[in-house]
């Protein structure tokens, strides 16, 4: 299996992030891609490429341009203003406010943002760039025969909508992939989202379309990040209804409960007849991660990638969360293993 990776995520490194009322160290660091990539060496799954530069249209098709301009210039204008630090938000466009665009930057930057866990900083938006690069990349590679491919991207971009970022994402990697095989003939596109955290962005990036079926697995939102979107009743709008099924589960599951939520949203992508099938790749449903509370083993993860190659699907793997760095490796080039090895 080929894998796509660019070294520019070392470009993005925060100091911290909000959470829990607190500036804390960033859980999403630069050894995580560096673990992984470590481990997809040591296993020799593939040849590991750079990937090649396909421009700011394709990001477009996801984003829009406003957003894009706003995030690659947001660092140049924190600077000229005097700004020191990570650039995080402090103010949001909440039920009571209306939605408008202020000219301030600290303004812009709650417009477009949802949370205080997407620090910018100089080199944020090239390194969130070049994850896109590589999501198409390897795109591009499965448009020219592979049958499944890796795209290690840092940072992640599942919490990311068209013009939001949030959550440790800029750019929607996933939907930006998904949209390219739209874009280049496929009429039927799914994504499977295993990341411990509901896929915000990308279901709201899709809700009202028929020709992405989005399925997620994930932390209840009652109860998890990113609270606001993931319930179960959420099943489309428009063109969309019967495009969305998410499958939330209690605090503590593991491997028996979640793999029953895995077969189930596997029928839904065996029921819709995809054509290709783009997985957010997301480990931190590992049973040690920091911040997440399932309880699967590093074994149960070939098991998941067992699972998915029995869709019989084109599939392109692209990296999301996963914050137990020390295993962060293993359990995700585990899930590749058991797909290719089955």
């Amino acid at each position: 299996m080929l894998t796509f990776y660019s070294d520019d995520h070392h470009l993005h490194h925060g100091n911290s992030e909000l959470i829990d009322g607190k500036l804390l160290p960033c859980f999403e660091k630069p050894q995580r891609a560096d673990f992984i990539l470590q481990r997809v060496r040591e296993r020799d799954i593939g040849t590991v490429l750079a990937p090649e530069d396909f421009g700011r249209g394709p990001l477009e098709r996801i984003h829009t341009p406003a957003y894009l301009d706003f995030f690659q210039g947001a660092w140049q204008r924190w600077v000229d203003d005097g700004g020191q630090g990570d650039l995080l938000p402090f103010t949001w466009p909440a039920r009571t406010l209306r939605s408008i665009l202020p000219r301030d930057l600290h303004g812009q930057l709650g417009y477009y943002s949802f949370d205080g866990g997407a620090p910018i900083t100089a080199g944020t938006w090239q390194a969130a760039y070049s994850a896109a690069q590589v999501a198409l990349s390897a795109q591009r590679a499965m448009a020219n025969g592979e049958h499944s491919v890796f795209a290690l991207c840092r940072p992640p971009g599942h919490h990311a909508a068209a013009e939001v970022m949030g959550g440790y994402c800029y750019l929607n990697n996933a939907a930006i992939a998904a949209q390219a095989f739209l874009d280049q003939g496929h009429s039927k596109v799914a994504i499977l989202d295993v990341d411990y955290h509901h896929g915000n962005g990308t279901q709201d990036i899709f809700y009202q379309r028929n020709d992405v079926l989005f399925t997620s697995i994930h932390g209840d939102p009652a109860i998890e990040f990113p609270f606001f979107l993931g319930y179960a009743d959420e099943l489309g709008e428009g063109a969309g209804v019967g495009c969305n099924f998410n499958y939330p589960l209690p605090a503590g599951s593991a491997w028996d409960v979640w793999g029953a939520a895995l077969e189930q949203a596997c029928r839904r992508i065996s029921d819709y007849r995809a054509e290709v099938l783009v997985v957010s790749l997301g480990v931190d449903t590992f049973k040690d991660d920091p911040i997440s509370q399932f309880k699967l083993d590093s074994a149960d993860y070939l098991s998941m990638g067992r699972r998915i190659a029995a869709l019989g699907l084109p599939t392109l793997f692209v990296m999301e969360g996963g914050y137990a760095v020390e295993a962060i490796g293993i359990n995700a080039v585990n899930v590749l293993e058991g797909f290719s090895g089955a």
